[in-house]
């Protein structure tokens, strides 16, 4: 049976990061809760790319991305980031879903990579 990697997250009972059979899942927020979806978006890729590095790989081997946004009105807003930090080269499949995320959470982001072999 292959081994299935867990990075501690910053709560009890869940992993920032899995990485299990050649793929890593992971999930992104920002750390502060300003209420700029710009500054928030930054942050949570920001955060999105040291958790992938974190399992031995980068924004390249993105196969999938979910983003989930408070307010869909503000999507322009997320993609401008999103447009200048994902790498254009191996742009991952990726959804953008409206939904009420708690804590002052403008944005999170759900990812599947694949590792770096």
């Amino acid at each position: 049976m292959r081994p299935i990697t867990r990075f501690p997250g910053s709560v009890a009972g869940r992993s920032s990061v899995v990485a299990y059979d050649g793929l890593v899942f992971t999930v992104a927020t920002a750390d502060t809760y300003e209420l700029d979806m710009r500054k928030q978006a930054a942050e949570a890729l920001t955060n999105l790319d040291r958790q992938l590095a974190q399992a031995g790989t980068d924004k390249s081997r993105l196969l999938s991305c979910t983003v989930y946004i408070t307010d869909m009105a503000r999507k322009p807003q997320m993609n401008e980031v999103w447009d200048s930090w994902v790498d254009m080269a191996n742009p991952p499949q990726r959804a953008c879903i409206g939904a009420a995320l708690e804590d002052g959470d403008l944005i999170e982001i759900v990812a599947v990579a694949s590792t770096k072999e």
